[in-house]
């Protein structure tokens, strides 16, 4: 629980770092939470979306369907092909076989699915252990990430206020001004107008 009057909203990792994370989490066998950060990055969920995934949703698989936990609708994830490699490293470093598919991705030591304020304790300790230059750094992270990256990538083609309409659909957000305020974009223009000012 925050202080009351205090700032929570949880910041972007730029994408390099936010795949540099993936990485080393990786490197330093800690399996489950480098499958988690990606998944949030690559699949734009929210944490309780991503706590029910199962190893048949992901592995080996193209893209599966939920039905989100907030909104109930209907979701179509398509998994990036070069994210399905490291959904394959990750089962066959857990040992995950047959058996396990039905079983959720994210377990904790003792066999249930991890809470989401325990992934928030890793993630606190994941910001100190490797260094990330990040003010607010939560679950929530992963969704905004995954949302600030498309929204880069289209918008230096030429096509941001595109990627806000298709992301503001797929987010359920009210308008493309909302999903502009959620990553970011709308702090960022009101600070540039400081920017500008000549002394």
């Amino acid at each position: 629980m925050s202080a009351k009057h205090s700032y929570t909203t949880a910041d972007y990792l730029p994408w390099e770092t936010a795949m540099s994370l993936v990485r080393k989490l990786y490197k330093d066998g800690k399996y489950r939470l480098s499958l988690l950060v990606g998944c949030g990055c690559f699949f734009g969920l929210r944490i309780s979306d991503l706590l029910a995934l199962s190893w048949r949703q992901i592995l080996n698989a193209e893209e599966f369907v939920i039905t989100e936990q907030k909104t109930q609708k209907r979701r179509v994830v398509r998994i990036n092909r070069g994210y399905q490699g490291h959904i394959k490293d990750c089962a066959e470093a857990l040992g995950i076989g047959a058996d396990d598919m039905d079983e959720p991705c994210f377990l904790n030591r003792f066999g249930s699915t991890t809470t989401i304020q325990m992934i928030n304790r890793h993630f606190k300790w994941m910001r100190v252990q490797y260094c990330l230059k990040i003010a607010n750094f939560s679950t929530h992270t992963l969704r905004k990430t995954w949302a600030r990256q498309i929204w880069e990538r289209e918008n230096n083609v030429g096509r941001g206020e595109l990627a806000l309409l298709k992301l503001s659909e797929i987010m359920n957000h009210t308008s493309p001004s909302i999903t502009r305020r959620y990553i970011g974009l709308r702090q960022q223009e009101l600070g540039e107008v400081y920017d500008d000012l000549q002394f």
